[in-house]
């Protein structure tokens, strides 16, 4: 079969599987790795090796990419340090444990490489978000487990590197820990530089398909540095996308952000799905390989549903540990903020705050004197500190309200703890392995069985699980109130804009034109009438008034996201109404 007749079958059913999954309430990745398994049955079907070099350096780039860029930053923020230690120390002490174990259950089998199986069944998988965002759970699970999807693949590969070396030659733990250090930090810095650069260069391309198209290789000149300077490539790919996420609003137009976003949908679509119809194709041929070289698939299963039943539980234990100490970082609540309040009470009176005495300052005063130091509240004028202070009381004061708001209970732990399911990246990082790695086909079955075991026994219940458990239809981002709020605000900022004195090269009339569509909701009009010369050149005018307004409510609504007083999806939303506002307006320019 020719592969251009295997591409076309593929993408044939990818849309099948996609348009069919939701009637039947399954999960599409589960469909197609069912889809996989069936079509190796066909006769005419060869056996499907994928090199793991197409999934860690082709698929997973872009995929990760793509879904940081759509990462609420805000969210990410809130919650950065429970995703850093479900990243990194709950992916190290699973693969300790489940090193041990395999150590345990296969004779001979070196601790380097059981540690190198647990790294790799150690990283939970991105499907987890998709299939408990289908549910309609809190936007707070669904970003610890968006976030833990995009940073655990890291923790977990240069584990996986690390264990491997360490067989035998001697490798200490300190060697480990500057490894992984260097991973990290490099990778950071350069996805920083990359996401910088493409929205610098992008911002000066005028022309949507180009401008479009150059984002389709940013993942890559992320990832291809750090990999060559020995640092992560998916986290660097991971860090550029965030970057870009959260600058492209005020640096791309809306044109190149609404077709930017669906051209990498439909990528999305194509990539994630391939990953999981490769997971079924290529299970048969692993089989085969593993009974090749012991004669038997018991070991195999066996070592399967320890490791994932040893991952689940030492998750379920920290899931557990995590819940527990949010609870009680969250008692603490009300006082912080009745300190926030007296803050935000001074800075009202126009005080600039000095934080306890300079040599012998409380905890709580060393916490928020570094914060401001971060914020700038310490540096210039009066006025400039008297501002900064103001915006960061009250993005402290929007922390405590969403925190407050979506509390974790056993509940939503309980999801955290199912929602622990493996996919492209261990069966990937399996494929690493060196060739002469001692029990190979062993570790790659056995990896392959996890991840299509916890995909499809954990990913086929977990919405029925949340709905179960009363947390589906939770959101929100459709509060009616919050959207009036949220209008309200941008179209201050607006008026604000009208009345600075900014727009006096503008005709009064148009001005006063542009004020009464501020009180309704945008429409296309007879402001877009045929006319004379004159008509035309008053509607342009018009029209560049109206752009300009809405240039001052986008930068108000990226100041509202910073601060997040306001639910990321309502955000989203508002921002999209604006984009579609201006594009209709460029297009009746054009």
């Amino acid at each position: 079969m020719s592969l251009e007749l295997v591409a076309i079958i593929g993408v044939l059913l990818v849309v099948a599987v996609s348009v069919i999954a939701p009637r039947v309430g399954v999960a599409a990745p589960l469909l197609l790795v069912l889809l996989g398994l069936a079509v190796n049955l066909l006769p005419f079907v060869e056996r499907v090796a994928v090199p793991p070099e197409w999934i860690l350096g082709g698929i997973l780039p872009p995929l990760l990419y793509s879904a940081a860029v759509g990462t609420p930053t805000m969210e990410f923020r809130r919650d950065f340090r429970l995703i850093s230690a479900f990243s990194v120390i709950l992916v190290v002490v699973s693969s300790l444990l489940v090193g041990l174990a395999a150590c345990a259950l296969v004779p001979g089998l070196p601790l380097g490489v059981g540690i190198a199986l647990g790294a790799i069944v150690s990283p939970t998988d991105a499907v987890a978000t998709a299939v408990i965002r289908q549910a309609g759970v809190s936007q707070r699970i669904v970003t610890v487990l968006e976030g833990e999807s995009l940073l655990n693949d890291a923790s977990a590969l240069v584990l996986l590197r690390s264990a491997v070396a360490a067989v035998g030659v001697s490798i200490s733990v300190w060697q480990v820990s500057l490894d992984f250090l260097w991973a990290v930090a490099a990778a950071v810095a350069i996805g920083f530089v990359v996401g910088k650069l493409n929205l610098s260069v992008r911002s000066r391309i005028t022309q949507v398909t180009s401008n479009v198209t150059l984002s389709l290789v940013v993942p890559f000149i992320a990832y291809l540095p750090a990999e060559h300077l020995g640092a992560s490539g998916l986290v660097a790919a991971v860090t550029a996308g965030l970057v870009t996420g959260y600058g492209s609003p005020r640096r791309l137009g809306a044109e190149e952000r609404l077709t930017e976003r669906a051209v990498w949908r439909t990528i999305e679509l194509l990539l994630e799905s391939a990953v999981f119809l490769l997971v079924g194709l290529e299970a048969p041929t692993l089989a085969a390989d593993l009974l090749d070289a012991h004669g038997s698939l018991g070991l195999a299963v066996v070592v399967a549903v320890v490791a994932a039943t040893l991952a689940i539980a030492v998750r379920a234990v920290f899931v557990a540990w995590s819940v527990w100490t949010l609870a009680r970082r969250n008692r603490r609540t009300p006082a912080v903020r009745q300190h926030l309040t007296r803050l935000q009470d001074r800075l009202a009176d126009g005080e600039v705050p000095e934080l306890g005495h300079p040599d012998r300052p409380s905890r709580k005063d060393r916490k928020v004197r570094r914060m401001a130091r971060q914020a700038g509240a310490t540096e210039g004028s009066h006025e400039a500190q008297l501002g900064r202070w103001q915006r960061l009381v009250q993005q402290r004061l929007a922390d405590l309200d969403y925190l407050a708001a979506e509390q974790f209970g056993w509940r939503e732990g309980v999801i955290l703890v199912w929602a622990g399911m493996r996919g492209a990246v261990t069966i990937a990082a399996a494929q690493t392995l060196p060739s002469g790695t001692p029990h190979r086909s062993l570790l790659i079955l056995a990896a392959a069985l996890v991840a299509v075991g916890t995909l499809l026994v954990q990913g086929s219940t977990l919405g029925w699980l949340a709905g179960r458990l009363g947390l589906t239809g939770h959101t929100s981002d459709d509060d009616p109130e919050q959207w009036e709020a949220l209008q309200a605000e941008l179209n201050r900022a607006a008026f604000a804009r009208l009345t600075s004195g900014e727009l006096e090269s503008f005709p009064p009339e148009l001005v006063e034109k542009a004020r009464e569509r501020l009180a309704r909701t945008p429409s296309d009009d007879d402001d877009f009438r045929p006319g004379s010369p004159a008509a035309r050149e008053r509607m342009r005018t018009f029209r560049q008034l109206r752009l300009d307004l809405i240039a001052a409510q986008r930068d108000e609504l990226i100041a509202l996201r910073n601060l997040g007083t306001y639910p990321s999806g309502m955000l989203d939303a508002a921002l999209a109404q604006l984009d579609a506002e201006q594009i209709g307006i460029e297009l009746h320019r054009t």
